[in-house]
């Protein structure tokens, strides 16, 4: 701990040179500062500060903090095989990067990578062993030891010859087939992971008269009659079976079509074989030369006997016999090509029944699930695997019409493309089990009542038991509540903001969603207050809604606010005649403007074909039905503004106890009173200032033509999301939007001044304008603009984002601009007008542009001759001290822009209840204005004693609930404002943290007291001001991939980790910090990483996780009786370890595969252990696993001693029965 004295600090400093403006217009960088270092500004700033001899005790430290991966959730993206155990009952799913997701019950959910990124070929358990085998397409093996809370590996192998294409392990065997694709079976001892010196070559196994390559082994499995003959399929059709004991060919089967899978029948007499063309052939061992049975399950009967029509290839089959009943046969693929539009299907035949399956997505893989694990055995199916390319689903075969299972898991994360996150630690502990109760009231039905099968593993709540929310925002316009406590994920509530807009007919002509053409509901900004449960949205299309939550179904009317927030360059620059594009005159669009309705009761057109005060969707005007849950209570629509679209929104903050909502875009600001319906503030960026704006603003050039404002700063779906520049990167989010136009390069010459700037925005109107009761403030009459703008270049439809090509620039001084990333996080309409740069562009088109984004300087006075627009970034609702040398704090409101500037702004709000209804909320820039480098992320506030004084919230309560009482019904606020007393009263702190540094201010003397340069070669991303073990840090996420935290208010640096390199704009997007020391990002389009950045979280996570592997006794073969265990046919006999040992088989050629210890063998565990406690480790766990075998082998030979006595009773019996009896009388 330690503790900091502001006035020796100040006093010691007097010598550094002061902080530019630590009131008023601060500077950007002061006195004292080092470059990533703290600086303790002094001077004649310092000696403003009235602050007395206070100490505030910092108890964070360096050893509270480290990184580390707790968990991921969602659907493995892009798998590629499957596996299950019957006897643990767990799942393995491998996926294309080389990821294993490893599934058991609820809460037992593991993610294992393999270091090479290698795509996962083939999963194949050590039934009951706890260990997994992979094998992966850089043609090497791995062997992972499940025993352990985190899987590691313990042997890998590479191939150095041959390529694998198929593997299989032999239940309680310790020898695994491995076949190649030059048509070779080798044998590994997977407890050495050492080659067997036993092979069985393709020109061994096929006839000598054969011409032709049999191609790849795509099948392995031992006969379930004989374990000594083992079954070899090869792509070309050939399928041979192989006597392992004289090492010779025992059967061949030849067939014309290529071979996709084989299946046995449990008695290992026939089996079956899936081909190419659609078909499935039976094969009898006793007359190999051709099938005995062929069919063509959706292939047409032709008449005359001719062969039917072919079909598609059926991918893989499974026969499974059934004690009960008629076997299944069950494969995927195999449907007729005539029809193309089918979708994927998975196909039961049962007896004379043939049920299709039809699947959303492709079916990578699928597993039958069996009462059984030995496949000589009846095996009695009761449900099936089926992996799909996004979708895992479990279907019932014990019911006639195929049910499904109710997924457990999160697996519908990516149902519509994730674009927003929110991550809240710590909610109100009745939040959730209210949300569960209002989302279960939708949930589907129709499932299976058996409970999921997978049921594996052991978990345990842990020690960490508070209640977690995640809140996901999709393209779609859906947002999903999860329940993330416990290191789990659960789904609680799906809200449809989609449902608050009228649907768009096909055809329509008033075109009203025109310039968003796909997903114009998407989800771009949340802002949730939970202890009111109030519940704000920004979506793509520059629409704003806010929720209440009500536990009672309402119908009534949404209202609907329009707002003009539009500010252009252009109306104080004379256009070159030549130039003048068909739009209303300049001069005398500027005052009209200002003066004009927020809400305008018409739509307006200023010129044939120009939009104005049209809105991007249009707001149901009717009576809407709400169910229990959030509610819309009101909507707030940005609209044209002579011919330009809106821009997105880039800030939003809600304050319920003021009842005041604040959203920001790179024109301007505006604030709704959402209990009176009105709009408060509606002004441009450049207004705010006042007399207060520190820099000369001069008009820029002119430019050419008025289309490029509407072309490169109009909304643009989700494509302002992303941008290009030199490394590219490929993203996979489908249904996101990118619009492309033709090619417009800005011409806009650069101000001679660093300092100076175009001429931005005005306030649209500063006056409340009152919303008629129960209707929208004005009606859209878009018939009038259903022409484009003359000259504007029709929007072409929309690419599918899974195409599209962004890219990221790569240097080693890291991420110097943040412009791109900027408008490609949150819509910020800014560009740079580099020579080079043309925002007209297709993704595919234009894959690698080069020197798109240059270099910015740090400074944000170098930044305003790069932007084009002063953006809102952030915005901040406190009870603080808004002027200099203020005696009391009052309701404001903080405002960042991209240039580094934060607003105070006034708020003036009735002193009753009763008045608070009635009398308009006075809203004012107060003239305040600080500095930092580069755009403002974060604010915060903190009381003189360094505790975070949390925003006031209002009290929730069920507006719509008609039992209560009025006085329950009255608005009930909690405030965190200081007490009376002098001592706690007399100063609070701003912390104020940017893309390029952190500020701490003394409030009210607005002296600047720390300073830190976060990073000058990169940028950061993402910023929160978090709790963690009782005190509270400043933590970052930086572009260059650096993870930082700093102590509060001191901003010392007590974490830098280079964690997390910023390989996809997905992570930039998603990526956010939460109290309790965690933080989550998207992976994937499909998954979620949660990490923890606090010591004593990965402290605790081994108790959190769940254990895969659980003792759990194989269970017994049945009995199969006398006779036909003498005549059936068994392996019991058959000895692998004489057959494929050194002794017999001899070694395996050295040059064929390499033997690599894994780091969780016996080497990497002394190495890591290194000590005596590693070894009692060891041996006791060794103790148990011998206890735990004695045990069984005394239970199994007592078994066999009653075995054996009943036996010898039974026989005695028969004995003298038959004693006396002569032959003749049997």
């Amino acid at each position: 701990m330690k503790k900091f004295n502001f006035r020796k600090v100040l006093d010691g400093l007097t010598a550094s040179s002061p902080v530019i403006g630590g009131g008023g217009a601060g500077g950007s960088s002061g006195g004292g500062i080092s470059s990533g270092g703290t600086s303790y500004p002094g001077g004649a700033t310092g000696a403003a500060v009235t602050i007395r001899d206070l100490e505030i005790q910092e108890s964070l430290a360096s050893e509270h903090f480290q990184i580390c991966k707790t968990v991921r959730h969602g659907f493995p993206y892009q798998p590629t095989a499957l596996a299950f155990d019957p006897v643990q009952k767990i799942l393995a799913i491998g996926t294309h990067t080389g990821a294993i997701r490893i599934l058991g019950r609820p809460g037992v959910d593991c993610y294992c990578q393999h270091d090479s990124g290698a795509t996962v070929l083939q999963l194949q358990f050590l039934i009951n062993e706890g260990a997994l085998v992979s094998a992966c397409a850089d043609d090497t093996l791995h062997l992972w030891n499940l025993r352990q809370k985190h899987p590691a590996i313990l042997h890998s192998l590479k191939f150095t010859r041959e390529r694998i294409t198929h593997c299989h392990l032999p239940f309680q065997s310790k020898w695994l087939y491995v076949g190649t694709e030059r048509g070779n079976t080798h044998i590994v001892n997977v407890e050495s992971f050492i080659l067997s010196g036993y092979v069985i070559m393709w020109n061994k196994a096929i006839e000598l008269s054969t011409k032709t390559h049999p191609g790849p082994v795509v099948h392995l499995s031992d006969s379930p009659r004989d374990e000594g003959r083992l079954l070899i399929g090869f792509e070309s059709g050939t399928v041979v079976l192989w006597d392992l004991r004289s090492k010779r060919v025992e059967q061949r089967c030849y067939y014309d079509e290529a071979i996709h899978s084989i299946s046995w029948h449990h008695e290992g007499r026939t089996f079956m074989c899936s081909h190419s063309d659609g078909s499935l052939t039976l094969w009898n061992l006793k007359a190999p030369s051709k099938p005995f049975q062929i069919i063509y399950p959706h292939g047409k009967c032709l008449r005359d006997g001719k062969k039917p029509e072919s079909c598609k290839p059926i991918l893989k089959v499974e026969y499974k016999t059934s004690r009960n009943s008629e076997p299944f046969i069950i494969f995927s693929g195999g449907l007729s090509y005539d029809k193309a539009c089918r979708r994927p299907s998975l196909t039961i035949m049962h007896g004379k029944s043939i049920t299709v399956l039809e699947m959303d997505y492709p079916i990578v893989d699928f597993l039958t699930l069996c009462e059984t694990p030995y496949p000589n055995e009846f095996q009695d199916p009761f449900a099936v695997v089926a992996l799909l390319e996004k979708d895992l689903i479990v279907i019932d075969l014990t019911q006639s019409n195929f049910p499904i299972f109710e997924n457990p898991y999160p697996m519908d994360v990516h149902e519509s493309p994730v674009t927003c996150t929110a991550y809240y630690a710590d909610c109100p502990p009745d939040l959730i089990p209210v949300l569960y109760s209002i989302g279960a009231k939708h949930k589907k039905q129709g499932y299976s009542n058996k409970e999921w099968p997978v049921t594996g593993g052991t978990w345990n709540l842990g020690t960490q038991t508070y209640p977690e929310i995640i809140i996901t925002g999709h393209a779609d316009g859906s947002i999903k509540f999860w329940d993330a406590s416990a290191i789990t994920l659960q789904m609680l509530y799906k809200l449809k903001t989609s449902k608050v807009f009228e649907k768009q007919k096909v055809g329509d002509g008033k075109q009203i969603a025109e310039i968003v053409e796909e997903d114009p509901f998407a989800i771009q900004m949340m802002c949730w207050c939970p202890e009111s449960r109030i519940f704000c949205v920004a979506g793509v299309s520059a629409h704003v809604i806010l929720y209440r939550f009500s536990k009672h179904e309402v119908t009534t009317e949404i209202l609907s606010l329009e707002v003009r927030l539009q500010y252009d360059v252009e109306d104080i620059i004379t256009p070159e005649p030549d130039s003048i594009p068909p739009f209303p005159e300049t001069s005398s669009q500027g005052p009209s403007l200002k003066n004009q309705s927020l809400s305008g009761s018409t739509n307006t057109v200023a010129t044939e074909g120009v939009k104005d005060n049209i809105p991007c969707l249009k707001v149901k005007s009717r009576p809407v039905r709400m169910p229990p849950g959030y509610q819309a209570e009101l909507t707030v629509m940005l609209v044209w503004v002579d011919g330009d679209p809106p821009q997105q929104i880039t800030s939003l903050s809600v304050c319920s106890a003021y009842g005041l909502l604040a959203f920001g875009n790179c024109n301007g600001l505006a604030v709704i009173d959402f209990i009176q319906k009105t709009v408060l503030l509606s002004m441009g960026t450049i207004d705010l200032y006042g007399s207060s704006d520190p820099y000369q603003r001069q008009p820029r050039s002119p430019r050419k033509s008025r289309q490029i404002t509407a072309d490169n700063f109009c909304m643009r779906g989700l494509s302002n999301f992303y941008s290009d520049s030199k490394k590219r990167i490929r993203t996979s989010y489908q249904s996101l939007t990118e619009l492309a136009d033709s090619p417009v390069s800005l011409e806009l010459e650069r101000c001679k001044s660093p300092t100076s700037d175009h001429v931005n925005g005005h306030c649209t109107s500063p006056t409340s304008q009152p919303c008629s009761s129960g209707k929208r403030l004005s009606s859209a009459d878009a018939t009038k603009v259903n022409r484009r703008a003359p000259g504007r270049p029709p929007f072409r439809k929309a690419q599918s984002a899974a195409c599209m090509e962004i890219s990221l620039p790569v240097t080693t001084e890291g991420y110097a601009s943040r412009r791109a990333m900027l408008q490609q996080l949150h819509g910020v309409s800014i560009f740079s007008h580099d020579d080079h740069h043309s925002s007209g562009f297709t993704w595919i088109e234009k894959e690698s542009r080069e020197n798109s984004f240059s270099r910015s300087r740090s400074s944000s006075v170098s930044s305003i001759d790069k932007e084009s627009k002063e953006a809102i970034t952030a915005l901040y609702f406190m009870e603080t001290y808004v002027c200099k040398n203020d005696t009391t704090i009052s309701p404001c409101l903080w405002v960042g822009t991209s240039l580094g500037m934060v607003l105070f702004i006034t708020l003036n709000l009735p002193s009753t209840e009763e008045q608070r209804q009635t009398e308009p909320v006075m809203v004012s820039p107060s003239g305040t204005v600080l500095v930092l480098k580069g755009a403002v992320l974060t604010f915060s506030c903190l009381d003189c004693m360094g505790g975070l004084i949390r925003q006031p919230y209002e009290v929730w309560r069920d507006m719509n609930n008609v039992d209560d009482n009025e006085k329950s019904r009255k608005r009930k606020l909690v405030t965190f404002s200081p007490s009376s007393s002098q001592e706690m009263a007399d100063h609070q702190f701003a912390v104020i943290c940017s893309e390029k540094q952190a500020k701490v201010f003394s409030l009210p003397s607005q002296a600047c007291l720390y300073v830190h340069n976060i990073t000058e070669t990169s940028f950061v991303l993402r910023a929160d001001v978090v709790t963690l073990s009782n005190s509270i840090c400043l933590a970052c996420f930086c572009a260059n991939g650096h993870i930082m935290t700093l102590s509060l208010p001191s901003l010392r640096p007590m974490l830098d980790v280079n964690y997390l390199p910023l390989t996809d704009m997905r992570i930039a997007r998603t990526f956010c910090f939460t109290n309790g020391g965690q933080a989550l990002y998207l992976c994937s389009p499909t998954e979620i990483q949660r990490i923890t950045y606090s010591q004593e979280m990965c402290d605790n996570l081994q108790d959190m996780l769940g254990d895969l592997f659980t003792p759990v006794e194989t269970p017994e073969i049945q009995n199969r009786g006398f006779l036909k265990g003498l005549f059936g046919g068994s392996g019991q006999g058959f000895d692998r370890e004489e057959l494929f040992g050194e002794a017999a088989a001899g070694k395996a050629s050295k040059s064929l595969a390499q033997h690599i210890p894994g780091p969780a063998g016996i080497e990497g565990v002394k190495g890591a252990a290194g000590g005596v406690v590693g070894e009692l480790a060891r041996a006791r766990i060794a103790l148990d696993e011998r206890g735990q075998r004695l045990g069984e082998l005394e239970e199994k030979t007592a078994g066999m001693m009653a075995s054996a006595e009943a036996f010898s009773k039974h026989a005695h019996e028969l004995m003298l029965k038959y004693k006396d009896k002569k032959w003749y009388q049997f």
